[in-house]
């Protein structure tokens, strides 16, 4: 390991040459309080950003062992050291000038949600901090006096004040901790008590705006109807009160405008642990629940959709279905088998985003067009099933059809964001109004998924993925559409996905092998060695997030080839 003083000299002796000097810095340097290291160099200024790293000691930083002790407590402190450092480090960002990208300096941007990411790890030895750096230039010359500043006197200052422990406010960081436990206890509490999920009174869902994730000012607070109102005691918070959604089939109704999607959205985001102050702190949900929908256009390789699709005119076998452009009842159909063999136990569904074909099917139309004639058994026929032979509950938001009154077990209707239970009030109403015609064929399990990568890349040579934002891939010029799988909340758990893929191409490739088997060994490596075992060298890891294994089955199920 060099010292700093010799990174000062290199910097001198390069200063004015061709931009490609600076890949002589590369390495590990000893800045007495922390190690930085230049782990990858931009081939120009205006290129992909150089990837530096900085580590601090446990035995310098001095953070309380039991802070990370454990993996939610570990993810908690690694989001919150993060967000301090990227605070710390805005001020700073192209202060450097110079030509393209020069002076850069950013760390991974993080959404409310809490994520476990390569550009904060604590390992067992050290918290170690990845971000990117805009190496200096004037046109394509090195500008060394210019990165010296960012590297001894931008850099350093946001290390002392955000990774050493006597640095930050004692009280706040356990506050951190202690809301992680509270979130911890939440989600054990759900099935210790036959809940899907829990919302607590005082909750803000509603946000900003559409394409804002900061909660909405002078929202109306959530409070829980006292019929499901259920108190916990968490170990940090004390007693909570809020709405807890039991197992089974919950039908959340109301008119337009008066908060059904908000609470979806809020109950689908839930899986993931939230920031304080974002107002969602306190709505957890399975972290299983797998939002379903219509997506229309999507490609599905050999999935079996015979529990809701049987009978085809053209002949097709639907135990084994294949399709390059589903239909919107076909697509929500394999996305229902795909989250099944996923391993999902809440399905959350939005009628505005379903196709209604698939949803239902009225007495009407059964009378008009037998049903010799119509393929398709609609998920109401099919939803008492799920729960009481496969223990799938369902959350559904309905607004213009009161079909699912009779099935469902719990009934909400959101009326100016407050939500009332009114199961007893619809299920006597219900009295006066047939039931829907239920004549399903015997009910029986997806079967599973077998899959061949029929690419494997030579040896010595890698598959090239670009991310698109949050919404898609380019895998080797294939294109994997993302768009709908809604609780992807970030750009770098895309990125992810596609190392996994690339991973699992490069090492399966050419074999036939079950969907949940590759899975299965996915989920070891990730639990043994993280993130890291996916995304290659230390100048690869900057920039990743860890994804769900319902989100992984979905990049799987998208990939064409």
């Amino acid at each position: 390991m060099k010292s700093s003083t010799e990174l000062q000299k290199n910097l001198s002796s390069i200063d004015r040459k061709g931009y490609p000097s600076y890949k002589t810095l590369q390495g590990e340097y000893d800045f007495r309080d922390f190690l930085l290291s230049i782990d990858y160099v931009q081939g120009d200024p205006f290129a992909s950003p150089s990837q530096i790293s900085v580590s601090v000691a446990h035995q310098k930083a001095k953070f309380p062992s039991s802070y990370y002790e454990n993996p939610y407590r570990r993810i908690a402190l690694q989001d919150h050291l993060l967000r301090r450092f990227g605070e710390k480090l805005i001020p700073y960002s192209f202060k450097a000038k110079g030509s393209g990208k020069s002076g850069l300096l950013a760390v991974s941007y993080c959404p409310p949600q809490i994520l476990e990411r390569t550009a904060c790890e604590i390992t067992d030895s050290h918290i170690i901090i990845r971000l990117e750096a805009g190496f200096p230039a004037n046109g394509r010359t090195v500008n060394s006096r210019e990165l010296e500043k960012m590297l001894f006197q931008f850099i350093p200052p946001c290390v002392t004040s955000t990774l050493y422990y006597r640095s930050l406010n004692a009280q706040t960081l356990e506050s951190v901790i202690n809301l992680a436990d509270d979130q911890h206890f939440i989600r054990q509490e759900l099935s210790r008590k036959d809940l899907t999920a829990f919302v607590a009174d005082g909750s803000i869902l509603p946000r900003l705006s559409g394409v804002s994730q900061k909660p909405m000012k002078n929202s109306i607070p959530f409070t829980s109807p006292d019929s499901l109102r259920v108190t916990l005691n968490l170990p940090h918070h004390g007693p909570i009160m809020g709405m807890g959604i039991p197992k089974g089939i919950t039908l959340i109704a109301g008119g337009g405008y008066h908060g059904k999607s908000t609470l979806l959205n809020a109950l689908e985001l839930g899986v993931y642990n939230h920031i304080a102050g974002d107002g969602r702190e306190y709505v957890i949900t399975d972290d299983t629940a797998l939002k379903l929908r219509a997506e229309d256009g999507r490609c599905i390789k050999d999935v079996d959709i015979s529990l809701f699709i049987n009978d085809l005119p053209n002949k097709k076998d639907t135990h084994t279905f294949f399709t390059p452009d589903a239909s919107g009842s076909t697509s929500q159909a394999a996305n229902l088998a795909e989250g099944i063999e996923a391993g999902s136990c809440v399905f959350l569904i939005d009628e505005d985003t379903s196709a209604t074909n698939f949803m239902v099917r009225d007495e009407l139309m059964q009378k008009v067009i037998s049903r010799k004639k119509e393929p398709i058994t609609p998920f109401l026929e099919r939803v008492k099933d799920l729960y009481e032979k496969a223990s799938i509950s369902t959350i559904l938001v309905a607004g213009s059809s009161g079909a699912y009154f009779h099935a469902a077990d719990t009934i909400i209707q959101m009326d100016c964001y407050h939500p009332l239970d009114i199961t007893e009030k619809a299920k006597s109403i219900c009295k006066n109004y047939p039931c829907p015609s239920l004549n399903a064929p015997d009910f029986s399990l997806p079967g599973t998924k077998r899959i061949l990568f029929h690419k494997r890349p030579h040896p010595g040579s890698r598959l090239k993925i670009k991310t698109q934002g949050r919404d898609g891939l380019i895998l080797d010029k294939e294109h994997i559409d993302l768009r709908y799988v809604e609780q992807l909340v970030d750009s770098e758990q895309t990125g992810t996905l596609g190392q996994i893929l690339r991973y699992t191409i490069e090492h399966f490739g050419g074999r036939q092998k079950e969907l949940p088997e590759i899975i299965a060994a996915i989920t070891t490596l990730l639990q043994t060695k993280g993130l890291n075992a996916f995304c290659g060298s230390p100048h690869i890891r900057t920039g990743y997030a860890m994804p769900r294994i319902q989100e992984v089955y979905a990049c799987f199920n998208r990939y064409r080839e």
